[in-house]
């Protein structure tokens, strides 16, 4: 069993920046795949970004990369996203889950476990 608490969220002006943080519960922290996704009231939830367990490998939707860096400290258990250049349309609650295959995925039903999300907010 993985526990997952993230934390970071908030108001934010458009162009502004935010890091959210994702601590997880467990010892093999190192050998997950982890993900952020996001979701808006009535719409899916959609992938966001993702890690390999050894921090090396990084993937993003479209719509974020350029502006959004995931990293993770493996030693604290953590994992982070950093949010730059943020725009209305990031308006969103973001969770962190893990995947327990160090495998790539962006479908949320491959991820096992989820934190409870964190919400983000940014005025135009």
């Amino acid at each position: 069993q993985v526990q997952l608490v993230e934390s970071g969220g908030g108001l934010v002006q458009a162009g502004g920046s935010l890091r959210l943080s994702c601590a997880a519960s467990g010892r093999t922290f190192s050998s997950y795949l982890m993900g952020w996704f996001r979701q808006v009231p009535g719409k899916e939830r959609e992938f966001v970004a993702a890690i390999n367990g050894a921090g090396i490998g990084t993937d993003y939707a479209d719509s974020v990369k350029g502006r959004f860096t995931i990293s993770r400290d493996n030693a604290k258990n953590t994992v982070y996203l950093q949010m730059n250049s943020l725009k209305p349309e990031d308006t969103a609650i973001y969770s962190c889950a893990v995947r327990t295959f160090n495998i790539w995925s962006r479908k949320m039903s491959q991820y096992a476990y989820w934190g409870q999300g964190t919400q983000v907010t940014v005025s135009s």
